[in-house]
């Protein structure tokens, strides 16, 4: 499974709009977009931490803007897979 394949196949597991901000293929980082679907009714920062748990256990270093300005979304989001996972 490719990096990009388990990054959609976290975020599909948490039933959230996202999409592909900006993609680095040299250095493997990710910037996201996610959006909380409307019927969803948790808070953006329990949201935010149910995604930190899967990706940080999948050994992507996560770096997180809850809210960020500019943009129609709850968060921001720049993941890296840690070199040292295997």
């Amino acid at each position: 499974m490719t990096e990009r394949q388990l990054i959609q196949e976290i975020l599909n597991s948490e039933a959230i709009e996202y999409k592909f901000e900006n993609v680095d293929e040299d250095s493997k980082e990710y910037t996201l977009l996610l959006k909380r679907q409307d019927q969803d009714v948790r808070a953006v920062e329990t949201l935010n931490d149910e995604i930190k748990k899967y990706f940080e256990s999948a050994n992507f270093d996560y770096q997180e803007e809850l809210n960020p300005e500019g943009v129609d979304d709850d968060i921001r989001l720049v993941i890296k897979r840690n070199d040292d996972a295997e």
